[in-house]
């Protein structure tokens, strides 16, 4: 099938088109998991699309731990860690300081980043560890059922609030960009969505900027 799909472009690029977008081949062909309409799908294109214009496939490390990101591994085309729950950027200090030239990122969900792994994201940030952490927040646990996670925001429905997200039963959101950002050991902070093409192309250049970062 693959055979036949590029005969045929080659075909319309010798009639003079154009090809304007091509599927990365960091990106294996493994069906996605994930719900429809979930951010992840988006992400996962766009961090591997820069990773394949930066040329630096042979040279990254991703690591992913438990939650809806538990099988990123099966989609990227590049080495891949397991982690603890939580325990992503642990995981990931010791492969960069292992490997100082290797790019290395962590791919997190709120449930994760910003709960079990409250400790874990702070002290990373804190120590200014040079590596680049991605924080997928879909305000609720995703995976386990929909509920309340330390980013739901106030008046936000989950599983576990029916009626909304209350202050004064449930206390307020976690506000992880605002919070790393105090950090004196981080070097990049920034928040960004893919609910839009506009969104979407904002949110590339966000992820370029962090490798780009981690590089310099």
């Amino acid at each position: 099938m693959n055979q036949d799909i590029e005969a045929r472009k080659q075909e319309l690029l010798k009639e003079g088109y154009e090809e304007v977008y091509t599927r990365t081949k960091v990106l294996t062909d493994a069906v996605m998991h994930y719900c429809p309409g979930c951010g992840h799908g988006t992400t996962h294109r766009l961090i591997a699309e820069v990773i394949d214009e930066m040329g630096i496939q042979d040279n990254v490390v991703g690591v992913s731990p438990v939650g809806c990101s538990v099988l990123a591994y099966n989609y990227f085309d590049v080495d891949f860690q397991e982690a603890a729950h939580g325990r992503a950027p642990a995981v990931a200090t010791a492969i960069k300081r292992l490997n100082p030239d290797t790019f290395v990122f962590t791919y997190q969900g709120d449930g994760d980043l910003a709960a079990i792994g409250t400790a874990e994201t702070i002290h990373a940030a804190n120590r200014g560890e040079n590596m680049t952490m991605i924080f997928v927040n879909n305000g609720i646990y995703g995976m386990t059922g929909g509920q309340m996670a330390p980013t739901t925001l106030v008046g936000m429905r989950s599983a576990t609030t029916p009626y909304g997200r209350r202050v004064d039963l449930n206390g307020y959101p976690l506000r992880m960009t605002e919070l790393l950002s105090t950090l004196p050991g981080t070097y990049y902070v920034t928040r960004q969505s893919v609910q839009n093409p506009a969104a979407v192309r904002k949110a590339k250049a966000a992820i370029r900027k962090a490798f780009e970062n981690q590089r310099r």
